[in-house]
């Protein structure tokens, strides 16, 4: 059984903050400020809430299908009109779409849980080292949740304090919260361990805030900003930490996580659990996922979300002895995962074309999906999602050499990548490209090394490429919008509530 350093049972232990101090009447068994944050105990269970968060369905759910799904390696088939239209069309009507808010108060709950260690436990008398480090995880926490704010809406509220009640933070502009999250990182580096025993597996460490880090220079072009945080983790201390394993498919089993290849993963287990994916109070929380469950193939899970057909012709590429790319069949459940056909092609126990005929094209992604030890999906899935690979700081690396004038020095890293899955080096097939021509290969190692991983739309952003000219392979980017598609509309019921927001352009 995993070790769970997530324990969502603390998350209602400091849900203080939603009180209202206008009551005139005190709970004598409600947990307060003033009783709670004495113990080391204390600060353990605040920082463990912080991690509990990522168990929420805005993040666990529905920020992938964001992600994944506006992208154009995915799409929605969905009967439910409002996950096509919202998540995946650009035709977005309501600024109060449930999944949307999910999403935006979900990170917001992460953001003040970690507010709160950060406010309280340096006053707590503790051991000095592990004080330093709950501060750290909390702040590379509270980092992480900001950028997936940053990404999806832009200039939203930037809360570096508990919430009170009546709080009206105005809307901060996308640079200053992409500076705060700068300096949480740099900040929670220095208190953060480098590794951490096998109690505490999936805790955040110093790689993953220099890789966070960089994603985040990378993310506003500062690609020499990026290339310190890079090189300890490929050239310095962290190449004696990471290394890519040796079979990829290992990276998405229920049985090889947090190996050395994960830099950050949410964890999640199976347990009995309610028909329900959130850590609010009730009997038995759910500490798994329900996006395989949203993402399974027809006929297993809701299929709500699935891949588009041209991702799968990326992998055109032969190994070095001949064979097909191994990170199509890790990759994707469709008419040939397995190379021979349907009828060879096992979709949860039976053949693709004994569940689906042989005419079907539809392409499911299958990263964090459980078919490799079960026959169906439900909403407790206990894969564990893998935030950020080595293999992806890689081709950060690359992507930051290249486009600081070091193209050469470049080809190493993205060769790395390549040979684990027995494709030859690029060095050896493609030398002597300019550094426009080797962000093209860049472009296409990325899409076949992290499809379905949900970096795709930053990615896409970052390129400049995000546009009406993707419909060619994406009919849905007809309806995108420059200079308003880019970012999700800011919640009107909390615009409602706070005239200090600003809605995003063209909402």
């Amino acid at each position: 059984m995993k070790n769970r350093l997530i324990l969502l049972a603390v998350a209602t232990t400091i849900a203080f903050t939603g009180c209202d101090r206008n009551l005139d009447i005190v709970n004598p068994n409600q947990v307060t400020t003033q009783s709670f944050w004495k113990t080391a105990d204390d600060a353990l269970a605040g920082v463990n809430a912080v991690y509990s968060t990522t168990h929420r369905g805005g993040i666990s759910r529905w920020m992938p299908f964001y992600y994944i799904i506006r992208s154009d390696e995915g799409q929605s088939l969905s009967p439910a009109t409002d996950i096509v239209n919202n998540m995946d069309q650009f035709l977005i009507t309501d600024y109060n779409y449930g999944n949307a808010y999910g999403v935006w108060n979900d990170n917001y709950i992460g953001i003040n849980r970690a507010n709160q260690v950060i406010a309280n436990v340096p006053a707590i008398p503790m051991d000095e080292t592990l004080k330093q480090r709950y501060v750290g995880e909390a702040k590379f926490l509270r980092a992480m949740f900001y950028f997936h704010l940053a990404t999806l809406w832009g200039n939203v509220p930037l809360i570096l304090e508990p919430s009170v009640v009546g709080d009206q933070p105005a809307s901060a502009t996308q640079a200053q919260v992409w500076a705060q999250i700068e300096k949480d990182l740099t900040e929670a580096a220095t208190g953060l361990p480098t590794t951490y025993g096998p109690n505490d597996l999936g805790r955040a460490t110093k790689g993953a805030a220099f890789a966070l880090l960089a994603r985040t220079y990378l993310q506003q072009r500062k690609y020499a900003e990026a290339i310190t945080p890079l090189q300890w983790l490929t050239e310095g201390e962290g190449k004696g930490i990471y290394s890519l394993m040796p079979n990829y498919r290992d990276n998405f089993l229920v049985t090889t996580e947090n190996n050395r290849e994960s830099v950050f993963e949410w964890q999640f287990e199976l347990n009995p659990a309610e028909y329900t994916d959130d850590d609010t109070e009730t009997p038995n929380q759910n500490y798994g996922t329900s996006i395989a469950q949203f993402f399974g193939p027809s006929g297993i899970g809701w299929s709500d979300g699935e891949a588009r057909r041209w991702v799968v012709r990326e992998f055109n590429e032969r190994t070095t002895t001949g064979a097909r790319d191994p990170r199509l069949e890790a990759s994707f459940l469709f008419d040939s995962t397995d190379v021979r056909g349907p009828a060879f092609t096992q979709i949860y126990g039976q053949t693709f074309l004994q569940r689906y005929g042989t005419n079907n094209q539809r392409v499911w992604f299958r990263k964090f999906q459980n078919d490799h030890w079960k026959n169906e999906e439900g909403y407790r899935s206990p894969n564990n999602w893998r935030y950020i690979r080595y293999a992806d700081v890689l081709l950060m690396y690359a992507e930051a050499l290249n486009a600081t004038g070091k193209t050469a020095q470049a080809y190493s890293f993205v060769d790395q990548v390549r040979q684990r899955a027995g494709l030859p080096r690029l060095s050896t097939v493609r030398p002597g490209l300019t550094a426009e021509q080797f962000l093209g290969q860049l472009k296409h190692e990325r899409v076949t090394e992290l499809s379905g991983e949900g970096w795709r739309w930053n990615d896409l952003a970052r390129w400049g490429d995000l546009g009406p000219q993707l419909a060619n392979r994406d009919p849905a980017f007809s309806t995108f919008v420059r200079g308003r598609s880019e970012l999700l509309p800011i919640p009107q019921t909390d615009r409602d509530l706070n005239p200090g927001l600003t809605q995003n352009p063209g909402y």
